[in-house]
Parts: C-alpha cells; structure tokens; sequence
C-alpha cells in the first residue's frame, strides 16, 4: 500500500511561497466567499472526524460552539498539539512538515465560529514544531493573513493529561493538568464570575448563558485537514475512506520492528498494509504477535491485523483506533514487562483526583511487576483483576478506562503469558516501549526514557513524596491565565 499525500506532504513545506505554490491559500479564500454557515455546512457533508481518538464528528462540534457563541465576547480556537500519547508522532511530524496548513485550517475555523484568538498548544520540549509555528505566524500576518485573528503559540507542561481536552484548558487558564467533569459548552478561556468547585475552579458554561463564549479545541491532524476540505469540496475528500470513516489517517509505527516512522494512508487500509509499508516484514524471520495503538486501545493479536483502520472496524474487533499510533510487539516481546511498563506510565501519569484510578493503577501496576519476576503467584492475577473492576469509578476523564481496557485486554487475549504456576526465570530485560516519542531518527524513535523515571507525585526526584500530583500542585486559585507568543 503506498502511503498519500493530502496532510503529510513528503517534502517539508520551506516557507509561505512554497506553500501557496502547492495551493496553500485557497482553502482560506473560498472560506471567506463561504461564510460561517456554510463553512460548518461543508465539513458535516465531507464527514472530517476528530483525529485525536475520540474520532467525534468535527462540523457537530464546529456547530455547537457557534450555537453558543457569546454576544458580547469572542471565542477563542484551541489547536491540541500536546502529542504525548506513546507510539504517536503524527501531529509533531505535520507541524515540523506543514505548520502552514494547520494555521489555514485554525483561521478557518475562527471564522467559522467567530473567534478572534487561535493558540496552538504545545509540549514543553517541542522546541522544532514550535519555532516552526512562530516562523510561520510571522509569515501570515506579513501577508496580511492573520488582520482580524490573534495567532500564537503556547506552551505546557511535559503531563500525560495535558493532551486531555478540559486539563489542556485547565494550563491555558494558568493551573495544572487536571481534567475536569464539563459539559459539551465550556466557557472560554478566561474566567467568568465568580470560582466554581471543580478541579481547577474554573466557571463552566450553562445553556442559554450568553455572557462568556465556548473554546473550540480541534487536534493539530483534524485542523490540518480543513482548507483543504474546503478547496477542494466534500466529495473529494470523501474519495478516499469508507462512508462512515472518510479521507485519510497520519499512522505512526515503532515498537518491535526494524523500521520506525509515520506515513499516510486512506482510512479503510489494513493495519497489515500499514505495518507493511512503514516497518516492512519481522527481522530474522520473527513474527508479530500484536500491535497496540497507544495506550489508550486494547491489543489487537497479529490474526487480527487485516482489519481496516476505521473508527468502526477497530471497534468491532473490541479495540479502537485512538491516534493511529500503533506499537508492535514480536515473539521475542515479553508482553508481561509490556503490560507492567503501560500499567506503570498510566498510573503514574493519573493526577489523582479521582482516587481509584490513582489507588488501583499504582496497586495493578506493582501486580503486574510482581508477576515479571520470580515472586509472582496466582494471587496477583486476583487482585488485578479486583482493582480492574473499581480503577474507574468516579473517573471524571478516560485515564482509568484506558488502564481498564488495556491491562483487561493483555490478560484476556494472552494469558498464558501471565502464568505464574511455573517456576520463573530471572527478569528480562526487555527493551522498553511504554514512553512518549520526542524524535525520529534515521528510521528508529527515540523515547522520552526520562518518563519511565518519572515518580507517582509527578516529580523527578529519587525518591517520591507519597502524595498525588494534585495533592502537590493543586491550590486555590493557582497560577494564572498563560500567556502565548504571537
């Protein structure tokens, strides 16, 4: 399967003119002809889905942020660019190829909803994608782009959860990553009346207040699809995918294999086709035994590979699709020092505000190393999956799910690889896998390994302070709204 070009040029766009020559522009133009409405009309007809894993349709949300738009205040456009998920490099590949794309697709849709304000939000750390972004913002607004929209550039801390769509709002208003319960029409940025009780205090929109506006927060692959949609119209883009899944996904490949890198295909390509075109056949004549996508899907076993990648397919094979960035495993993985590394970094990465999640993550998550080595027995397997069915109650974000499904999915689909009735030979070493991506090099991810050291409370410290990050960072009133280059 060859891989195509509509988000994911193969050579990196150098500059404005470059981009322009390659048709960069024209998505914007026919927006403005277009008008809010009929904007919003075009992305519902071409079926564009959030590419972030949720896969929510992007025109609903589009509509119901303009429903909701205040009539004394502007609303504000959110580009998610904090990629952390591990095995995912798409959204900072695009940003290094074509950050001219993404800000067109981010200007449109502050037309779209009437925003006067877009912020890219990054990762501390992202320091390629981010002067990649500034340079291009000083571009636009020299041509004039940028006239009635405020664009820049903000980043955030290194957290897991800062991906998450409310805990990404929360460090744009100045406090940690915490997500928070909210409904679907969320005030804006900046705080309206008086402090509420949530997780960072922030007011939340009511229906029918029209005193504070909602924030749009699409994902940087999502955006980047936009203008082009809008160029070139609904049915082209749907020429590629199935109906319910169209255009095309930003697949990303390392794990076990030879070749790492990321690529585009049409949705409805085998993930096989996928693993074939970017990291090619097993080396010295292993084979794969299962891939994962992040850590937010359950495993999906190598007899399963044939499965289109569609937000309904990788449902039905009781996975999901997530960010499309998909971790091999070979028949050399131990997929038991695999589980213990997911079930680590997810509960590590919990915020603790919702106390199962944090208490039964950390407890499955020592389980689970237990069972890597010699001291495991059958008692582990029981309190794993005892913790499994609390971990998530009263979660008010997917963290808890994630490590449900997960952990549930490693025991369900290989338990013969979790036996400890046999006599156990001393821990493998095994090459760890679990970690968020910070580069592709000569075809090989290099994982943030700093992560893997990264203690319960958040710190980096050598030995833990027993409290959860939020008992450590939250406080009232904490921080301030953050400030973004423009």
């Amino acid at each position: 399967m060859t891989p195509v070009e509509r988000v994911l040029p193969r050579d990196r766009v150098v500059d404005l003119a470059d981009y322009q020559a390659r048709g960069g522009g024209r998505g914007l133009a026919a927006a403005r002809r277009l008008g809010p409405a009929a904007i919003i009309e075009e992305l519902e007809a071409a079926g564009l889905r959030g590419r972030g894993g949720a896969g929510f349709p992007t025109g609903t949300k589009w509509r119901t942020v303009a429903a909701y738009a205040s009539s004394t205040v502007a609303s504000t456009v959110v580009v998610n660019g904090a990629e952390g998920e591990p095995g995912s490099f798409k959204d900072r590949e695009i940003l290094r190829r074509t950050p001219y794309a993404v800000l067109e697709g981010a200007l449109i849709a502050a037309l779209a909803v009437g925003a006067d304000r877009a912020v890219i939000a990054l990762k501390s750390g992202f320091d390629v994608e981010k002067e990649r972004l500034e340079t291009a913002i000083v571009e636009l607004g020299a041509a004039g782009w940028t006239d009635e929209v405020n664009v820049g550039v903000m980043t955030g801390p290194a957290e897991y959860l800062f991906g998450e769509e409310t805990a990404l709002l929360e460090v744009l208003d100045g406090r940690p990553p915490f997500p928070r319960i909210a409904p679907p029409f969320r005030h804006g940025l900046d705080e309206v009346g008086p402090h509420a009780d949530h997780a960072g205090g922030t007011v939340m929109a009511d229906e029918g207040r029209s005193e504070a506006p909602p924030t749009l927060v699409n994902n940087v692959e999502t955006i980047a699809n936009v203008a082009a949609i809008l160029d070139r119209g609904p049915q082209w883009f749907r020429e590629m995918g199935t109906v319910d899944s169209p255009g095309t996904l930003v697949c990303t490949v390392s794990g076990a294999a030879a070749n790492h890198g990321v690529a585009e295909f049409a949705m409805g390509t085998s993930l096989r086709a996928v693993i074939d075109a970017i990291a090619g056949t097993p080396a010295d004549g292993r084979r794969w035994v299962a891939a994962m996508s992040g850590v937010a899907n359950a495993l999906v076993p190598a007899q399963q590979f044939d499965t289109p990648l569609t937000y309904e397919a990788m449902r039905a094979i009781g996975s999901g699709l997530g960010a499309a960035g998909f971790i091999l495993f070979d028949d050399r993985s131990d997929l038991r020092e695999v589980a213990a590394e997911v079930s680590r970094f997810l509960a590590v990465e919990s915020c603790g505000q919702c106390s199962p999640c944090k208490a039964d993550g950390l407890a499955i998550a020592a389980h689970l190393d237990r069972l890597c080595g010699p001291d495991g027995d059958p008692t582990d397997l029981e309190a794993i999956d005892e913790r499994l069915l609390t971990i998530t109650d009263s979660a008010r974000c997917a963290l808890a799910a994630q490590h449900q499904v997960v952990v549930g999915g490693f025991l369900r689909l290989f338990p013969a690889d979790f036996s400890t009735l046999d006599a156990r030979a001393p821990r493998f070493e095994a090459e760890p896998f679990i970690a968020p991506i910070t580069d592709l090099v000569d075809g090989r991810a290099v994982l943030d390994l700093a992560s893997m050291r990264k203690q319960p409370d958040w710190s980096h410290d050598a030995v833990g302070s027993g409290k959860t990050p939020v008992d450590r960072l939250a406080g009232p009133d904490r921080g301030r709204p953050q400030e973004f280059d423009d």
